[in-house]
């Protein structure tokens, strides 16, 4: 294959809106179109570190994939809101200054929202140098990064009669990416329903999370206010469905939710974190609007087990991702308060951010809602 062909398909995936947590792709111009991020875990101990666990094989079909899924989650965590996300894991035991007693091997897995893609080849030994074998699974990563981005690109990858190949996928419907989600494969899915403005660049997210168990008016009025508030930002309503204190949503409840925000045009993010200090994690840099009864609960320490030290602790690690809270009123022991009546500890207190009554107040609640619609 030549440089020229290389080139070409390099820049098409740049031309893609597929973004992606890799390193092969940083050659051409416009790779921050593309890459978000790029790690190489060499080492075993940096392979456990990524994984989160010691795989049974460090090179295997089974790790690879492992690698893919955790690529892809990370991807799903900087990518922006919207853009299609692509994990890719590599690994691979090839020509070396000493003679391999196995087999001279790779294996390649691809991840996004609706498929998995894998590759395992076996190189004969013996009839390629390291770099050659370095070429081969270069030109095959390319044609499976290609493939993901849904890039047309066929080219001749390098690989001979006596070279072994194999390649599977699985197409994952919508239910079976909710299934993932709930049991903590996936870290969240986004519904970009978001119409009548290009929000698409926007890095940071304005979120409103909730049950959304109706979505009604005051949702939709106080995330008009909140984006006035805090200027260009991508906004999103977010659903956890996974509870602190109650069983997670089923994939049908999930759904049913989700179409009340296909009807008013407006992003919905399903998240299996019910914590804001594990919301932080998975959307650094937001700004997440909130009522002064979640408030006043954030800052106490009886949900810290008691432990105001720990509460200040997770609360910092909070602000360090950059995020922020937007705190709307609300009523709070039977009376209306703002984020003013409550002893913001003076480390936090740039964190929390004031929403005006004069601005917003609407104290009805989504239980008096179901109540009086009877559901």
């Amino acid at each position: 294959m030549t440089d020229a062909c290389i080139r070409g398909v390099l820049e098409a995936i740049h031309s893609s809106p597929t973004q992606a947590a890799l390193g092969l792709l940083l050659s051409v111009p416009g790779a921050s179109n593309t890459v978000l991020e790029a790690v190489v875990p060499y080492s075993r101990m940096s392979i456990i570190q990524l994984l989160g666990k010691i795989p049974a094989q460090f090179c295997s079909r089974q790790t690879a994939e492992e690698m893919a899924l955790s690529a892809y989650n990370r991807a799903l965590k900087l990518s922006s809101t919207g853009s299609p996300a692509l994990g890719v894991g590599f690994t691979g035991s090839l020509a070396s200054t000493r003679p391999k007693l196995g087999d001279h091997r790779f294996y390649l897995s691809t991840r996004t929202a609706d498929r998995f893609w894998v590759s395992t080849v076996t190189l004969s030994k013996g009839l390629r140098t390291r770099e050659q074998e370095d070429k081969v699974s270069s030109h095959i990563l390319l044609q499976a990064i290609a493939n993901a981005c849904m890039v047309p690109a066929t080219f001749d990858s390098g690989l001979t009669e006596s070279d072994v190949s194999d390649e599977c996928g699985k197409q994952f419907n919508e239910d079976q990416q909710l299934e993932q989600l709930i049991n903590g494969q996936i870290c969240f899915k986004i519904y970009p329903f978001l119409s009548g403005t290009d929000m698409s660049s926007a890095e940071r997210k304005i979120i409103l999370s909730g049950s959304f168990n109706p979505l009604h008016d005051g949702h939709l009025k106080l995330m008009e206010v909140a984006a006035s508030i805090c200027g260009y930002g991508y906004p999103c309503f977010e659903i956890s469905a996974v509870n602190a204190d109650k069983p997670p949503l089923s994939v049908s409840q999930v759904k049913d939710r989700v179409k009340q925000f296909e009807k008013v045009g407006k992003t919905v993010i399903i998240s299996n974190q019910p914590y804001f200090y594990k919301k932080a994690d998975l959307f650094p840099g937001s700004c997440f609007v909130i009522g002064a009864d979640t408030a006043v609960r954030l800052i106490n320490p009886k949900y810290y087990d008691g432990d105001y030290k720990k509460m200040l602790e997770i609360l910092i690690g909070c602000k360090n991702t950059g995020c922020t809270f937007l705190v709307a009123g609300r009523n709070v022991d039977g009376a209306f308060k703002v984020l003013e009546d409550f002893d913001i500890p003076e480390e936090l207190r740039d964190m929390f951010i004031s929403i005006p009554a004069e601005r917003f107040r609407m104290d009805i609640s989504s239980t008096e809602i179901r109540k009086n619609l009877g559901i």
